[in-house]
């Protein structure tokens, strides 16, 4: 029964000493050779947070306008908080297109559960996520306006994101052994993601000054999250329950269907590769 009501999930727990371990795998090839290896983990988003603080807090001097006292702190935290789900999203889309064609040995291996692939980038960059968010919650502790009960809601709003970039993933990475050009859309589509979803201005900015473009715009679910994300660890404020609901609800359908599609192309892979 539950086989059948989450495929997705029997496969992963079925799997899960292998994903494990291909996850760490990801992580560790990721800084493989440099000197500070998986320092650069931490040091990155770090130095990311610095700069972005330090750019659009005061240099251009920039507001969201949510808060009474805004500081130009909390607009860089506030930058920064949608950079970090975003660098998570275009990982993924970055990366998927070349999952199963960057691995011809393993599609040749009739035993081996293909799905894993696509899960374990999309964990290796969950891994990364989190210490961003780990990060700027310090940051917004110590120099920021300081975290409410409502923070409690952040591991909530980045489950349906984490199960919506794994469906695409799956997605992603079967349609790019046939086609092999979505590797080459998907700098454009990331791109076009980053200004429709928020990330450098709040989402009330876009329903002041165009309700037509809010009218599409509102389905965005990666808008939704940065939304929903800051308004809970950064600003504090009450958490749309209908905009989370969304969430799980996209969520959950594009990890099915991403999976269902990838179980059904995933016989051909061998005859293309």
């Amino acid at each position: 029964m539950f086989r059948r009501l989450a495929p997705f999930a029997a496969d992963l727990f079925q799997h899960r000493e292998l994903l494990w371990q291909f996850t760490l795998r990801n992580v560790e090839l990721r800084h493989k050779g440099s000197h500070l290896g998986l320092i650069w983990s931490l040091l990155n988003p770090l130095l990311m947070l610095g700069l972005y603080v330090l750019v659009f807090g005061y240099i251009f001097g920039g507001s969201f306008g949510v808060l009474p006292q805004e500081s130009r702190v909390d607009y860089g935290l506030g930058i920064f908080f949608g950079l970090t789900l975003f660098h998570f999203v275009a990982e993924v889309l970055g990366i998927s297109p070349t999952i199963i064609v960057g691995n011809p040995n393993f599609v040749k291996k009739v035993v081996f559960p293909l799905e894993i692939l696509p899960a374990a980038s999309v964990l290796g960059a969950v891994f990364h996520m989190m210490i961003s968010l780990a990060l700027l919650t310090l940051g917004i502790v110590t120099v920021g306006p300081g975290l409410s009960t409502t923070a409690l809601w952040l591991p909530v709003i980045m489950l349906p994101i984490v199960l919506l970039m794994l469906g695409v993933s799956w997605f992603f990475s079967a349609l790019g052994v046939f086609f092999r050009d979505v590797g080459q859309m998907m700098q454009f589509l990331t791109m076009a993601l980053m200004f429709a979803s928020a990330v450098f201005y709040p989402a009330a900015k876009i329903v002041a000054s165009s309700p037509a473009a809010w009218s599409v715009m509102r389905f965005n679910p990666v808008l939704l999250a940065i939304e929903l994300a800051r308004d809970a660890a950064l600003w504090g404020r009450p958490i749309n329950l209908n905009h989370l609901g969304y969430l799980f609800v996209v969520g959950i359908a594009t990890c099915y269907l991403g999976h269902a599609a990838f179980r059904k192309m995933k016989p051909a892979f061998a005859d293309v590769l």
